[in-house]
């Protein structure tokens, strides 16, 4: 039996999803205030019990000049991935929801390693088709992660398990009295500005500093923005903070995930990107996480890649390379998913060239 998530219901799924091994930040209803153009709807599958055995949680959106709506179920389903009587279901309750809401498409990318073919198959039988790509961070989320399992190990085996470049680099950034604070709204501003300057150097666009804000009231405990400051001496002999770097981290269920990270052009050779990674791997340890996800890596690794430093910096924390299965797509209106996915693809690339030309030199 399945039903619509209402605020009755609403602290029982949230319950259900932070205690699954499936749980995902992006599944729960704190995430969907972070969205305020789309119409959150979460979905949950009842056993015979009554209990809650599966959920989705859906986010839909307009699309400007269409008269259609995009669904995407961000890391969903939520439920035993072997259950496939709840995930149809899940499915099929999300395909009323997609007539109500004359949608074009409905994207699912779940945290299921692409080795579990058995669900893959069952995607593809129940008409889901697997968007090409994702290997270059293409897809909505990453396709490819780098995750560090802590199996309970402590501060000392775990710092002990680095390799040992990396944990140099974490004590270098000591030395060099680089610090990491926990930071409230009013340090917002200051990382929007680290942001805007690692998005210029690297060739991404980023957010507005107001989604920042928006992201600490929104989720509350469940994030933290963590700074690295550098104190730098004045002329009348005292000394200013000056912020070098920052990170925004997501702590929900049994996982805590690095989201954000930007960095300064200048004292990058201070490492304070060994010393944050650790200050939010003592933040999974100390609230009993069993997963710490660095997030998106490129699929191909290879040395002449141009993020492979991207991929060394993180193996360097002696985690474990993850491949998902993937974006897919339950086609609903073949016509209008070429034109929209299309239109869409060329917008995403037009607004990147502005953001990069508009940015450069600031």
């Amino acid at each position: 039996m399945t039903e619509l998530i209402n605020q009755t219901t609403v602290a029982e799924y949230e319950a259900f999803v932070q205690g699954h091994p499936k749980g995902n930040f992006a599944q729960s209803s704190y995430w969907a205030k972070q969205k305020p153009a789309w119409t959150w709807r979460a979905i949950a599958c009842r056993g015979e019990d009554g209990a809650i055995k599966g959920t989705l949680s859906v986010l839909i959106r307009k699309m400007p000049g269409f008269g259609k709506t995009m669904m995407y179920a961000s890391r969903g389903p939520v439920c035993d991935i072997d259950d496939y009587a709840t995930m149809d279901e899940l499915f099929a309750k999300a395909k009323e929801l997609a007539k109500e809401y004359h949608a074009y498409v409905f994207k699912i990318d779940p945290d299921i390693p692409s080795s579990e073919t058995a669900f893959s198959d069952y995607m593809q039988k129940y008409g889901f088709i697997l968007k090409s790509g994702g290997a270059k961070f293409e897809a909505i989320q990453p396709r490819y992660v780098y995750r560090l399992y802590l199996n309970g190990r402590g501060e000392d085996e775990l710092l002990a398990s680095f390799h040992q470049k990396t944990r140099y680099n974490i004590r270098l950034a000591q030395r060099k009295g680089v610090r990491v604070e926990i930071c409230g709204k009013e340090m917002v501003p200051e990382f929007g500005k680290l942001m805007l300057t690692t998005g210029v150097r690297d060739g991404f666009v980023t957010r507005e500093p107001q989604y920042f804000a928006d992201m600490l009231d929104n989720l509350g405990e469940h994030a933290r923005l963590y700074m690295a400051f550098l104190d730098e001496p004045q002329a009348d002999g005292t000394t200013k903070a000056v912020p070098i770097a920052g990170t925004l981290a997501i702590h929900y269920g049994d996982k805590v995930w690095y989201l954000y990270g930007a960095s300064s052009n200048e004292h990058r050779n201070y490492m304070p990107n060994y010393l944050l990674q650790w200050e939010m791997i003592r933040w999974a340890i100390e609230t009993g996480c069993r997963v710490y996800d660095f997030r998106g890596v490129p699929g191909d690794v290879g040395e002449d890649h141009p993020l492979y430093g991207l991929v060394k910096f993180k193996r360097g924390f002696n985690g474990d390379y993850t491949e998902f299965v993937g974006e897919l797509d339950l086609v609903l209106n073949k016509f209008w998913y070429r034109v929209i996915e299309k239109s869409t693809s060329a917008f995403k690339e037009v607004r990147k060239k502005v953001y990069l030309i508009k940015n450069r030199g600031k």
